[in-house]
């Protein structure tokens, strides 16, 4: 089970983000990792947890309120969809096809022409999965983690035959808090929001193993996602190394995916290039049909009158218009939106592991919910505008969302106080 989560979790995508982590926090990429670690791979893990004690995301996000649970569900998908994952497996594949490109070529005219001929394929092979996507995802699941270990084999051999880290200096973001940017950096892993929509997936597997009884299930999801938490990290740590290794070259990187290709081609030549470009080709478009598959289904099914073909295309064209973007831009756009989702789903997370009596405190979930997502809302504007942080404890470290709803979280528990008595009594 713990094998098969970190398959749900592991994409292409997730790829481009540790190597420029690497490259851009340099000597303060240890910290930086470890705030990276905390989001792209604890509070996935807690999701699926909660998730699978809750019963579903809707569930989980009803204590709320019902409307918020619809709401909050189809932003989810939303955004693991055709606003920024989708189009983000386009542009990670069309980046490692840049250094193949022939000299002269548009580059947004050869953007373009990749992504028509992407998206037209994923269409067609999401109304059709059947053997070709699971033969993709037979070869290309091995391949991508065999040139993983060899790329990061490389990237620790130069390292440790360099006998130092290189001397490469922070940006000023990672100089600043190098914690707190690799937390913030985690986001955009998206495998929170990933986790709240498949943790009923695990729990049911689970149950079909024979595991019965609340405590049981809890204790062999745990399980399943300390497995999955140690190869994440493995990955991670690894890709991050690279991204060390190359930060002296590749000063000035915008993206993970240069870092990935400039790494294969300096160890392996021209073929690493190719072989770099064909894999995540190959891995990109499986996810990218996985994805139009799972949010196709849902609208389908959230909207009687639109069928999943309908919703199929739309996701198609609307992502290939997105992903023209450059991969650069869908990386700061995700970064704006995720900085608007990702408290409120990890204020949901914190409050879902506090079960029984909490489980009813309705003002606790309304107003630690609601404040959340409007200061995050609030600075995130601010963050656009050009504005300085607000004065809220955390903010200059983009965290200005955490004291906020912590008070709102004490004010609600001591406003819900005679609520919670009551419930016991009850019990």
């Amino acid at each position: 089970m713990g094998v098969t989560l970190f398959s749900m979790f592991f994409g292409a995508g997730n790829l481009i983000l540790p190597p420029l982590l690497g490259v851009q926090a340099g000597t303060d990429a240890l910290p930086a990792l470890v705030g990276f670690l905390v989001a792209g791979v604890g509070l996935p893990v807690l999701g699926i947890v909660v998730v699978a004690l809750s019963g579903t995301l809707r569930d989980l996000a009803s204590r709320v309120h019902p409307t918020f649970a619809r709401a909050f569900v189809a932003l989810v998908y939303l955004l693991i969809g055709p606003c920024l994952a989708i189009p983000r497996t386009a542009s990670t594949a069309f980046e490692m096809l840049v250094p193949l490109l022939p000299a002269g070529v548009s580059p947004e005219l050869a953007r373009l022409a990749f992504s028509v001929a992407f998206f037209a394929l994923a269409f067609v092979l999401a109304m059709r999965p059947g053997r070709l996507t699971r033969l993709l995802g037979r070869v290309t699941g091995p391949a991508l983690i065999l040139l993983i270990v060899a790329v990061v084999l490389a990237a620790l051999a130069s390292l440790a035959g360099a006998g130092a880290l290189p001397a490469a200096e922070p940006t000023p973001a990672y100089a600043s808090s190098a914690a707190a940017q690799g937390f913030l950096t985690g986001y955009q892993t998206m495998d929170l929001l990933a986790s709240l929509t498949f943790g009923i997936v695990i729990a049911t597997n689970v149950r079909s193993l024979g595991v019965t009884g609340e405590r049981g299930v809890m204790r062999e999801v745990c399980r399943a996602g300390a497995v999955a938490g140690v190869l994440m990290i493995a990955v991670y740590g690894g890709l991050a190394a690279v991204g060390v290794e190359q930060s002296e070259a590749l000063v000035g990187a915008t993206n993970g995916a240069e870092v990935i290709t400039a790494s294969a081609t300096a160890h392996f030549g021209v073929a690493g290039t190719v072989l770099v470009a064909a894999i995540f080709l190959l891995a990109c478009l499986n996810v990218c049909v996985g994805l139009i598959s799972c949010c196709g289904s849902y609208f389908a099914e959230e909207i009687p009158r639109v069928s999943y073909r309908a919703c199929a295309i739309s996701f198609a064209v609307f992502s290939c218009v997105v992903s023209n973007l450059g991969l650069d831009a869908l990386l700061g756009l995700s970064a704006t939106l995720l900085g608007c989702l990702y408290p409120v789903a990890i204020v949901l997370v914190a409050l879902g592991l506090f079960r029984g009596r909490l489980a009813t405190a309705t003002r606790l979930w309304r107003w630690t919910v609601l404040v959340t997502a409007v200061v995050s809302v609030a600075e995130v504007a601010r963050g656009a505008l050009g504005l300085p942080p607000s004065r809220f404890p955390l903010a200059d470290m983009g965290l200005g969302w955490v004291c906020p709803a912590l008070m709102a979280a004490f004010l609600a528990a001591i406003a819900s106080l005679d609520d919670i008595r009551n419930q016991g009594q009850g019990r």
